[in-house]
């Protein structure tokens, strides 16, 4: 009797190491597959590319609710983009020259400028630091991608094959600190992300974002001029922390129930 209950004791220790091993491994099949991905992303010296956003953002009452947004992002390395954003969520457009950037509320009709960092790898945290700016797919903006990817990264596994809008992928999937994540990547010639999903497990009720991705060109013809902003009459300028709050009013209006309105 004595015998057998420490075999079984012995049985369980032993799954649950295993389980416990599998848990923390990282696939390195996967991790070649992403690293596919950010060299084509690397090299390229501009693209572009069209996104429809899905985020979960909390409400008054605590409610997660859905919001939809469609974007148009223009990126030219190594110190330049453009992003016009709209729909459910906050509206806005985006401008950094490599010297500033300019955020207009286009429905408010005001925006804000501020100096920046000459790059974009540098620009984009002290952004957010600074401001409270995120784009959702900002790490396919770095010169290096994977790197900031594989930042903490716990865990690595290739999910399969499977189809995006017809575009055949390979379906990854990442856990790192307060996030899990997937990936979906043309597993054609040029390797490109299609789409993108991410819970966060830090955050109340683990709010979600999906993001898919589409009409990838990554060499686009980008004029200097896409890039500055040019005051449009009546717009008025004010800090950012104010044209963030017009900016995200619409979404704040979508989130609030009607009752409480």
């Amino acid at each position: 009797m004595k015998k057998t209950l420490l075999l079984t004791l012995a049985s369980l220790l032993l799954i649950g190491s295993l389980r416990a091993e599998k848990s923390s491994a990282i696939d390195p099949t996967a991790l070649s597959l992403l690293k596919r991905m950010s060299t084509t992303l690397s090299a390229a010296k501009a693209f572009s590319f069209r996104s429809t956003s899905i985020l979960e953002a909390p409400s008054p009452t605590g409610q997660l609710i859905t919001l939809v947004s469609e974007g148009q992002t223009e990126v030219q390395r190594p110190n330049k983009i453009r992003a016009t954003y709209g729909g459910d969520a906050h509206a806005f457009d985006f401008f950094y020259d490599g010297s500033s950037i300019t955020v207009a509320a286009p429905h408010a009709r005001v925006f804000s400028t501020t100096k920046a960092p000459d790059t974009i790898d540098e620009m984009l945290p002290g952004i957010r630091r600074e401001t409270g700016i995120h784009f959702h797919a900002a790490p396919l903006f770095f010169s290096d991608p994977y790197a900031y990817l594989t930042r903490n990264l716990q865990n690595a596994v290739v999910i399969g094959r499977t189809f995006v809008n017809g575009i055949p992928c390979d379906h990854l999937a990442f856990r790192a600190p307060g996030v899990d994540w997937e990936i979906w990547i043309s597993s054609g010639r040029v390797a490109l992300p299609y789409r993108l999903a991410a819970t966060f497990t830090d955050r109340p009720n683990f709010p979600r974002k999906f993001i898919e991705f589409s009409h990838w060109n990554l060499h686009p013809w980008l004029h200097q001029s896409l890039f500055s902003f040019n005051q449009p009459k009546g717009f008025q300028e004010i800090p950012f922390k104010s044209v963030l709050k017009d900016a995200r009013q619409e979404a704040t209006q979508c989130a609030t129930p009607r009752a409480s309105r």
